[in-house]
């Protein structure tokens, strides 16, 4: 698939200056930059075919969640219920992808409608502490587990946050419920995945996650240094466990010759 090159993306990725890819990385957004990123109709007929084959695969919910999904549709304001959870109408109204948490106690997943997922599975996720969720990655919780939690319970009400996450995938697939496997060798078929999420208390028990995906072509890095320094340099924080969740020792080893032009 091809992808059109982004410049702005490239002048200031998620990696610049070489940042740790596992970081809180939360900013501040004006409210009128939440939930506003209306759906084109390829990304709507992603999910809907996704909603009507595979519902059980893309959302998720526990009895008690309804109150919840209530409140956060006096936000999005889908007007139709064409299914069995409220989330899931939501999730046609908007490019996001759809996760709400507790507020306090353990912060459990309580409803999420996820169409395009990096390597997890929303069905073993919901009903999870954060804590559990992100057990994947041990050194994730021992670095900014517990900031995330504090984060969530202090949070102002409806001051939405955004960070930006980043992936490297085979392909342009928006629907990853597990690791692709051996990628091609070659690096120049590759594809950056970045997530760009938010993070809003939009009720005192509530708070909202969402994700929104794009995909920019690995090799577009060679016309940005300073993007493909910094991420070399990204990529030197990793420790074994980041790693294994990134894909492994051998994935890793491919990016970094790669990047430093031995390939």
């Amino acid at each position: 698939m091809t992808q059109t090159i982004d410049p702005f993306f490239w002048q200031d990725p998620p990696w610049s200056e070489g940042k740790p890819k596992y970081r809180l990385g939360l900013q501040p957004i004006p409210n009128s930059e939440w939930l506003n990123n209306k759906i084109n109709p390829g990304l709507h007929g992603h999910k809907k075919n996704l909603l009507e084959a595979s519902y059980n695969k893309v959302v998720a919910t526990i009895d008690g969640s309804e109150e919840a999904q209530e409140i956060l549709n006096n936000f999005i304001k889908a007007n139709t219920k064409n299914y069995p959870d409220l989330i899931a109408d939501m999730s046609l109204m908007i490019q996001d992808d759809l996760c709400i948490v507790r507020s306090d106690g353990d912060q459990e997943l309580i409803a999420a409608c996820v169409c395009s997922p990096s390597y997890w599975n929303v069905q073993s996720k919901i009903g999870k502490s954060l804590h559990n969720i992100h057990d994947p990655v041990s050194t994730l919780n021992e670095k900014i587990g517990e900031r995330i939690s504090k984060f969530i319970r202090q949070s102002p009400l409806m001051k939405p946050f955004k960070r930006q996450n980043w992936l490297v995938h085979g392909d342009t697939d928006r629907f990853h419920l597990r690791e692709e496997g051996e990628l091609n060798p070659n690096p120049e078929t590759w594809f950056i995945r970045s997530e760009k999420e938010t993070l809003c208390r939009f009720h005192e028990k509530y708070s909202l996650f969402t994700i929104n995906l794009m995909f920019q072509p690995l090799h577009a890095i060679f016309k940005f240094p300073k993007a493909r320094n910094d991420l070399i340099e990204s990529i030197k924080t990793f420790d074994d466990d980041e790693i294994e969740y990134f894909g492994g020792k051998k994935k890793i080893r491919i990016l970094q010759n790669y990047l430093s032009g031995k390939l």
